[in-house]
């Protein structure tokens, strides 16, 4: 009937950060595949934001499919060992109700058809049933099954059909002789006796559709053929009348007094911190579990929330609250693989932290299956190659170093493929700007940066055509303009980065007086260099920076200083 739902060894999230670019996926499905083999137990990798079309490109041209989307980590009903139940059916008698909670420490038996809920009887419910006074009719108005009735008073069946329901009558016992019981016995009633042959005898000619015939009594031959000819059901148990009269009503289908209206249920993908306030204001002992599919799961209670299970997660590419998949504060962090500075991002308990000043973190993971002499697949060794080539834009990035270069000849050699026509290929599809809207431009590569006080959100594009970069400048500028509300931060900024001569135009929107030129100092630029101003946003247009092309190492410092000087 139940039991405590403990899910199986609960898997590892491997997530890059929010707006992924093709280092923090490709680094999340090769970490994952190498901790599995590792460990033996399941890591997968998620995705807590959309691809941007070079890494769409990237898996498409390797016949990989897209890690599933997660919006955020946060503790969900399934991560708590709730109570699984099956449920039971309605037609189920206050009996056999009782029994199995009286058998349990529940207190609630959630009612199922098919699987879905239609309602719930708790033991309060059930103990009125056996306080109230009803009318001697309530077995026909419940609709209760002739097998309830036997299976309750423990009764045989002499005849009769076990499936029949009864639907009318009312319930007597035939304590009378038989000519008062000709009064008050009509066609349909239930009557209780025991081994007086008239009595039974009387109760069948009167059209009674069952005789209870008590205290192990036997039932003649006679009475029997009569009753069968008569359509009539007859019970034999051993209890006496009295105690049948006690117990009959515990025959009826708990359907009948079961709660329909206004049940509180949860499904098993909603959040601890949603359902905690909920139980707070109700405080009931249990509430139903609803799965995917809308059928019953299970019960649970505030009790057991409070032992739940928190999600496992990796963190890869990034170590900053602010760029890591909501909900990071609720999991259980195991480890952090990243090549950028410090976040401050903190952990309840040590992890395991693997920061290293390379051009990329797939560089690291490379490192690491070496390390473990774990063999690269072709398909891992393409994914890490796409990877570092992307991250430090060919090798030119200053952040690429030469251990970046020799783990992409290395993994060219494993996965047979050319690295300069496969830069060329991802770079090309990657950079569509003709085509994209503003939004796809901004969102492909973004990333929120924080110091102190100031936040701020640098986004990054790429492409070797420097005439795109030229066309679409105007159009981003307005669009981060008249979009800086919506757009999550009070300073903007956008790296149309030309890959072929190594420069960033630089585009900017912030609402700190005299920030642009904070700025043009901070890169040593004349404020008289900035273009496309306009008197209507004053600390806003484009800063022309040749040699700067890594966001990580040549720009968020340089943004970072230029507000700290700001704010004095």
């Amino acid at each position: 009937m139940q039991n405590i739902n403990t899910p199986a060894e609960n898997p590892v999230y491997v997530i890059g950060h929010k707006n992924p670019d093709t280092d923090s996926i490709c680094s999340a499905i090769c970490y994952a595949e190498l901790k599995t083999k590792l460990t033996g137990r399941p890591h997968i990798a998620k995705r807590c934001g959309h691809t941007n079309p070079e890494t769409a490109y990237v898996l498409s041209h390797f016949g990989i499919d897209k890690p599933e989307y997660v919006a955020n980590v946060y503790t969900q009903v399934k991560d708590v060992e709730y109570r699984h139940l099956k449920g039971v059916s309605g037609e189920l008698s206050i009996k056999n109700a009782w029994s199995i909670l009286s058998s349990s420490d529940l207190s609630t038996l959630p009612i199922v058809d098919n699987g879905y809920l239609t309602g719930i009887i708790t033991v309060n419910d059930i103990a009125k049933t056996c306080m109230e006074v009803y009318d001697n009719d309530i077995i026909s108005k419940a609709k209760t099954p002739f097998s309830n009735l036997a299976e309750t008073l423990n009764a045989d069946f002499i005849t009769g059909d076990p499936d029949k329901v009864i639907s009318d009558g009312k319930l007597l016992v035939a304590a009378a002789n038989p000519d008062l019981m000709e009064i008050y016995i009509e066609k349909n009633d239930i009557v209780i006796l025991g081994n007086r042959y008239e009595s039974q005898l009387c109760a069948i000619e009167m059209g009674a559709q069952c005789i209870i015939v008590c205290e192990g009594s036997p039932v003649s031959l006679t009475i029997t053929k009569l009753a069968e000819s008569k359509n009539c059901t007859i019970l034999k148990t051993f209890y006496d009348a009295y105690t049948v009269s006690r117990l009959v009503n515990q025959s009826i289908p708990i359907r009948y007094f079961m709660k329909t209206d206004n049940i509180i249920t949860f499904n098993e993908d909603d959040y601890i911190k949603d359902i905690r306030t909920v139980m707070a204001k109700k405080r009931l002992p249990y509430y139903p579990v609803l799965a995917e599919d809308g059928k019953l799961a299970g019960l649970i209670s505030q009790r057991n929330y409070l032992n739940a299970n928190p999600k496992n997660v990796i963190l890869v590419d990034h170590n900053e609250r602010s760029q890591a998949v909501d909900g990071i504060d609720e999991v259980n962090l195991l480890e952090i693989i990243d090549h950028h500075r410090l976040g401050g991002l903190q952990t309840m308990t040590p992890v395991y932290f693997r920061n290293m000043p390379l051009g990329c973190t797939a560089t690291i993971i490379y490192s690491l299956y070496n390390e473990y002499q774990v063999e690269i697949s072709k398909k891992i060794a393409s994914l890490l190659l796409a990877a570092i080539i992307s991250d430090t834009l060919m090798f030119r990035s200053p952040t690429c170093t030469a251990t970046d270069r020799e783990a992409c000849t290395r993994l060219s050699e494993i996965a047979e493929l050319d690295i300069e026509t496969l830069a060329n290929d991802m770079f090309r599809e990657g950079c569509q700007l003709a085509t994209q809207t503003e939004p796809e431009i901004f969102y492909q590569d973004n990333k929120l940066f924080a110091a102190d006080d100031f936040k701020c959100i640098i986004a990054q594009v790429s492409a070797f055509n420097p005439d795109a970069i030229r066309n679409v400048k105007p159009k981003m500028l307005k669009y981060m303009r008249e979009q800086k509300s919506a757009l999550g931060a009070d300073t903007l900024f956008l790296m149309l980065t030309d890959i072929s001569c190594e420069a960033t135009t630089l585009l900017f929107y912030s609402e700190l007086e005299d920030f642009d030129e904070a700025l043009a100092k901070a890169f040593n630029q004349s404020p008289n260099l900035i273009q496309d101003k306009d008197p209507e946003y004053p600390c806003s247009g484009s800063l022309y920076l040749p040699g700067v092309v890594s966001r990580k190492k040549q720009v968020a410092p340089v943004i970072i200083s230029a507000a700290k000087e700001i704010n004095g």
